[in-house]
């Protein structure tokens, strides 16, 4: 097994550890693990990173529906038109990029490249949510009120940004909640991670017809960053995942750097 192996395993690890801690944010990363350290093609790395995502929202989901912080209504009202979009997207919309984009003198823009620069772009505007993110967990509760077109818009918008980047999209999502059903962040948090782990897991769907999947790296990677949730969530009852959030923004912007960098030279 070659170093970079071994980081990139390392790396599932730390990605469930982080959500584990934060509730969110970590899956970011599972792309850039693929790509950089494992040498995995980004569409394929995308479609991965959609089944990893998935899987470790769902052990989320299930841990917050022990502790009732749940809204299932709310999260199925905001899935639909986000599970309708991703599918389409990773079925239809992804396959269809043709594989050269355009060019910059000699320098040929690839669908790759693409992708990975707006993968990079995402994860700056992931880092600033969490960077800024002062919001306080406790807020009263209020009578959810659903504002349908919105929610049919903002679910399109997730689910095409999902389906194109391999990404949960959680600091488009929690804002969604908040502001366009009235729930408070602690409940919107753990509804947008059933949203996140319904939408992800549908549009890796899409890719299991379009593409051959390596079941027995996937299925051990997953499990490692399980296995980081677990831990997380311990070690959460001793460190204030809150306080972490930040550090990890800075942390998902310079990666996000990075990546831009590295695609343009």
């Amino acid at each position: 097994m070659e170093i970079t192996e071994i980081l990139g395993y390392s790396g599932a690890l730390c990605i469930g550890i982080v959500l584990g801690l934060i509730g969110g944010g970590g899956s970011i990363l599972t792309v850039p693990v693929f790509v950089y350290l494992m040498h995995i093609n980004p569409i394929t790395a995308t479609a991965y990173s959609l089944f990893v995502v998935g899987v470790s929202a769902l052990v989320g989901t299930v841990n917050n529906v022990r502790k009732g912080i749940v809204d299932l209504r709310t999260a199925f009202v905001f899935a639909i038109p986000a599970l309708i979009a991703v599918y389409a997207t990773r079925k239809y919309l992804v396959p269809a990029i043709p594989d050269e984009l355009f060019s910059i003198r000699e320098f040929m823009i690839t669908k790759s490249i693409g992708i990975m620069i707006f993968f990079a772009i995402i994860m700056l505007l992931a880092s600033i949510s969490m960077i800024k993110n002062n919001k306080k967990d406790v807020e009263t509760e209020t009578k959810v009120i659903y504002n349908y077109p919105l929610i049919l818009i903002e679910g399109l918008v997730v689910g095409v940004l999902t389906g194109i980047v391999g990404a949960g999209g959680g600091f488009l999502i929690i804002p969604a909640l908040v502001l366009m059903a009235k729930l408070p962040m602690k409940k919107a948090v753990a509804t947008s991670l059933l949203i996140i782990a319904i939408k992800s897991l549908i549009g890796f769907i899409g890719d299991v017809e379009n593409m051959e999947i390596e079941w027995n790296f996937l299925l051990v990677f997953t499990a490692i960053s399980v296995i980081g949730i677990f831990i997380g969530m311990y070690l959460s009852n001793y460190i204030e995942g809150k306080k972490l959030e930040k550090g990890f923004g800075w942390f998902v912007l310079i990666m996000g750097i990075y990546i831009i960098i590295k695609e343009l030279t």
